[in-house]
């Protein structure tokens, strides 16, 4: 008798605690939102915006819409983060890269070979360092909601094949506006050309550029194949992208409705990331249907760009300051040896 009745009380207690952590939608209000991106409908950061935009009017009953801005309609991304910052629009995805501005410890991230799988990026970005470099952003009047990726990056160029590091000697290479990339490239030997996505098609079409480095989604979104001949498969970074808040909008929500917000935001993620990752494959054999030559960049020679790099990282691990390199370091070791 009294395991039952404790039975029934834990069930009640359960059914209670569910309760008071679901969203009571009738405290959510009727809004809409502007979620930018500057990439394509077709690419994977873009299908994860709308996904975002469904799961939270789906979430809300209706209330809570999104419209997704695509192709840099709404300005770059650090346009947009402007505006996030300003409170003239809600949402807007970005490469963690373009976050380094205001938050220099985001250099973290864009270290070379840094990650070697995407379940390594998935446990540093979900976990501890994430989320600690996402509360570094608040004082910025940005709020980090989650993660997704661009991937890992390659090169292409109309010059030649990229097999070594001397091969990129003297190639104008478009990097990610930032100096680390700048600086990342430079040290190749190469020309780096700091521009944003927008601009790169003309520039390729025009000889501005000879290349640029990029993951395999944002080449074959942006129609690269079109100006570019060689893909040299460097895989020399990965790179995150932040689903990124106006803290001025976030401040204007209820308990209820910033957790529909991220709910949504959580469940995108893993649809965005799921995405991209089935793409990589079917890409690869899509750009070499397209025209462009591939070549694959052995172990060895990865290595030898990793050493060629070092002088880079241990410039920008002096500028991040802090213990930041060595907590990642220790993160990762635990991951690959299952501690």
């Amino acid at each position: 008798m009294i395991s039952r009745q404790r039975f029934i009380l834990s069930a009640v207690a359960a059914t209670a605690l569910a309760v008071l952590s679901t969203p009571t939608l009738a405290q959510v209000r009727e809004q809409n939102f502007k979620i930018g991106t500057t990439l394509p409908d077709d690419h994977p950061i873009t299908q994860g915006a709308k996904k975002f935009g469904e799961l939270l009017q789906a979430k809300s009953a209706g209330k809570m819409k999104a419209r997704v801005y695509s192709s840099a309609s709404l300005g770059n991304e650090m346009q947009m983060q402007s505006a996030l910052q300003g409170g003239v629009q809600d949402f807007s995805i970005a490469t963690t890269t373009t976050l380094v501005g205001m938050v220099k410890e985001y250099s973290l991230f864009d270290m070379p070979y840094m990650f070697r799988t995407t379940a390594e990026a998935d446990a540093i970005l979900d976990g501890a360092i994430g989320k600690q470099l996402f509360a570094l952003l608040e004082p910025k009047n940005l709020i980090g909601l989650t993660y997704m990726e661009q991937g890992f990056r390659d090169t292409t160029n109309s010059k030649h094949p990229i097999s070594k590091w001397e091969d990129f000697k003297g190639l104008k290479i478009r990097v990610q506006p930032s100096a680390f990339y700048v600086d990342m490239f430079n040290a190749l030997g190469a020309n780096a050309v700091p521009m944003t996505i927008n601009e790169v098609y003309t520039a390729m079409e025009t000889k501005a550029i000879d290349g640029h480095e990029n993951s395999l989604a944002a080449v074959n979104s942006n129609r690269f194949q079109e100006v570019q001949k060689y893909l040299s498969l460097t895989g020399h970074a990965y790179n995150a992208v932040a689903l990124l808040m106006s803290k001025k909008t976030y401040d204007k929500l209820n308990p209820d409705e910033r957790k529909l917000v991220s709910e949504a935001a959580q469940e995108a993620a893993i649809y965005e990331r799921g995405v991209s990752r089935a793409l990589a494959g079917s890409l690869l054999e899509k750009l070499k249907k397209d025209g462009m030559q591939v070549n694959d960049v052995t172990p060895a020679e990865k290595q030898r760009l990793a050493e060629k790099l070092q002088p880079v990282v241990t410039k920008y691990a002096g500028i991040i300051g802090g213990d930041w390199m060595q907590r990642m370091g220790s993160e990762l070791a635990k991951i690959r040896t299952g501690k």
